[in-house]
């Protein structure tokens, strides 16, 4: 026996990482709907040997599942999230409509699943940002052995941290560079394809972007309030999976060996990290992998008790797809959702 559940934004590149996702993790599923828009009604995805035709958002009736995985955009998720909880199952968000709502949980499971117990105040979880969740899971275990002060990060993310639109403008303008077509942006501000932007989001008065005040805003909700961080977004030519360099300054002294110990018993981490011309982890590495990956942990000699490494994830799978799906399994083994027929299933 298992689980109703609806996918809104199915056929977007999370919607399908989600499906995909509960599949690999065998999530008890008793019956998938694919949800979408009204323009998308009837348009097929896959979800394991199953083919499903996509529903109107607008014409489905919520009350029918226990469970809502949404991602679908803000705009959507305002509109929509709240009205679904009230109808019943419980909503996992991933956008940032919800994220610092004080009623609303903002989950990692590897970090904060004692935050689940607040799922039933609105019926909603927020998910993350996706540069914030591979963060918080490499940094909550270094900080339970040694307090964070001060941390500062800078992210490589992918295009398609973007959607297929960004996926797309990546692909078209390098086919356009080498053909001597049309680079013209159309998604980015800037050409992306042989070039970096080091700007995502929307400008801020103080002179940093929205992007960039997630990872500092979710990391105190999630962690520690007294965190001081600052953050550089930048926009880098890969498909998938995000990239962070980290440096921390601690309140007591921590090794590299220290660190890596840490980490390596750390749950959802794994520690690449030898010095070798390939021991280290890339995108390209870490691209299908539920990991965060952590390398290049090091010293940094410019400030007392400081710390420097490089953490790496798939944005679509830990940054997004995953992480909701493992909220999911964290709702039904602490028995905060249960199946229509009453019986609960523990996953693992």
């Amino acid at each position: 026996m298992g689980y109703r559940v609806a996918v809104v934004g199915a056929t977007g590149n999370v919607g399908r990482e989600m499906m995909n996702i509960i599949e690999e993790l065998n999530f008890p599923v008793d019956k998938m709907h694919a949800i979408a828009s009204r323009k998308s009604k009837g348009v097929e995805v896959s979800f394991g040997d199953k083919t499903l035709k996509c529903e109107d958002l607008e014409q489905f009736d919520f009350s029918t599942v226990d469970l809502v995985l949404m991602s679908a955009g803000g705009k959507v998720s305002k509109e929509w999230s709240e009205k679904i909880g009230k109808a019943g199952p419980i909503v996992i968000d991933n956008s940032s409509a919800f994220r610092m709502d004080p009623d609303v949980p903002l989950i990692v499971p590897e970090v904060n699943p004692d935050a689940v117990k607040l799922a039933r105040k609105k019926n909603i979880v927020a998910n993350p940002n996706c540069s914030t969740a591979q963060l918080v899971v490499a940094l909550k275990p270094l900080h339970d052995a040694a307090k964070a002060k001060r941390v500062v990060v800078s992210t490589y993310q992918s295009v398609s941290g973007a959607g297929k639109e960004g996926m797309d403008e990546l692909w078209n303008q390098t086919k356009a560079i080498y053909g001597l077509g049309d680079a013209t942006p159309k998604k980015f501000p800037k050409q992306i394809a042989f070039n970096v932007i080091p700007y995502i989001g929307a400008f801020r008065d103080d002179g940093y972007t929205d992007e960039e005040a997630k990872m500092w805003d979710e990391t105190h909700k999630m962690i520690d309030p007294s965190i001081k961080l600052t953050v550089t977004c930048v926009r880098v030519p890969v498909f998938v999976g995000h990239s962070e360099a980290v440096t921390v300054e601690f309140d007591r002294p921590i090794e590299p060996d220290e660190a890596r110990e840490i980490l390596r018993e750390a749950p959802g981490v794994m520690v690449i990290d030898k010095l070798e011309h390939d021991g280290y982890i890339t995108p390209v590495d870490a691209a299908g992998d539920h990991a965060v990956f952590v390398s290049r942990i090091r010293k940094d000699p410019t400030v007392e008790n400081g710390l420097s490494f490089w953490v790496v994830s798939d944005n679509l799978r830990k940054g997004a797809a995953l992480n909701a799906v493992q909220i999911a399994q964290l709702l039904d083994e602490t028995g905060v959702i249960t199946p229509s027929s009453g019986y609960r299933t523990l996953t693992v």
